[in-house]
């Protein structure tokens, strides 16, 4: 029997394979298809304390190799997320992560502070990739005396693991891992969304209102893989790789370079069984492969 556990800080996932935050939800689309209890984890859709509209005007585009996104982190809230959305995820027996979103440190230090000590919620994943209001709208994850500030604080007041989602878009998202890992992350997510941008050829204006939005999809898959096989050979906390994945092969790449688990994200609007369908993918590749545990291959393209 092939294992396919793998562990972040003091949590085990029965597998490697999890969906992304913003793309999966609460869970309730995705178990109109399939059991979401045998995915290793859902990342569910970004939280701020009160509930967030989103932005205004287009919020989706789809370009060749992928998809543009400013949904502007659209989310019920903190009270409704426990009140009506956990309830569901905790009866169908899903590994829950909270993505939080907040505007300020202190909004994403409460977050986490109360999502750490609900119960059900096995790990809080810290989102940096979010405007900070507070410092004229550059995204925590951009400075690294902000971020050192956002993550220091809210490793103190979370109680179980806490996950560092990075931003892409930096000269090296690399020292932000090391940073993370200094300040006490048991792991991190590499890596969010890239910046892009689409321009209507009749307005002759930006398709968006916020002028750029956050590129997803295959196209971004390379990009994504190097700085996961960047980071692994930075740090000794788990890497969780995620941008672009769309099959098994995908999985398996990002494994090898490093990542302890994957998420899947803008797949899942195409195929929404392609996570579930990937574990046992995974499971007979291992086999054919004759590896007897998933974790023998994490990393082994450093080797």
């Amino acid at each position: 029997m092939t294992q396919t556990a793998v562990t972040i800080g003091t949590l085990t996932l029965k597998n490697p394979v999890t969906v992304a935050s913003g793309t999966a939800g609460y869970g309730e689309e995705f178990s109109r298809f399939f059991d979401i209890s045998r995915l290793g984890a859902i990342f569910t859709k970004g939280l701020s304390i009160e509930p967030r509209p989103g932005n205004k005007g287009n919020r989706i585009c789809e370009t060749t190799a992928g998809v543009l996104n400013s949904i502007g982190l659209e989310n019920v809230g903190l009270e409704a997320f426990l009140r009506d959305k956990m309830p569901f995820l905790i009866s169908k027996g899903a590994t829950v992560i909270p993505n939080v979103a907040g505007h300020s440190i202190e909004e994403n230090v409460e977050l986490c502070r109360v999502l750490s000590e609900t119960p059900g919620v096995s790990a809080v994943e810290l989102n940096v990739s979010c405007p900070n209001v507070k410092e004229g709208g550059m995204a925590f994850g951009r400075d690294i005396r902000v971020f050192t500030e956002l993550v220091e604080k809210a490793r103190k007041v979370t109680k179980g693991p806490l996950i560092v989602k990075l931003s892409p878009n930096n000269t090296d998202p690399g020292e932000f891992a090391v940073r993370a890992e200094e300040l006490g992350a048991d792991a991190v997510s590499a890596v969010n969304t890239f910046l892009g941008m689409k321009i209507d050829l009749h307005s002759k204006r930006p398709h968006f209102r916020n002028k750029f939005a956050g590129y997803s999809g295959p196209a971004i898959k390379p990009m994504a893989l190097r700085i996961v096989f960047d980071i692994f050979s930075r740090v000794s906390i788990p890497v969780i790789g995620l941008g672009g994945i769309s099959s098994v092969e995908d999985v398996i790449e990002f494994m090898l370079a490093g990542a302890s688990a994957v998420s899947i994200g803008t797949m899942s609007l195409v195929d929404p069984v392609v996570s579930v369908n990937c574990i046992g993918a995974l499971e007979q590749y291992l086999h054919s492969e004759g590896y007897n545990d998933v974790k023998d291959i994490i990393g082994l393209a450093h080797r």
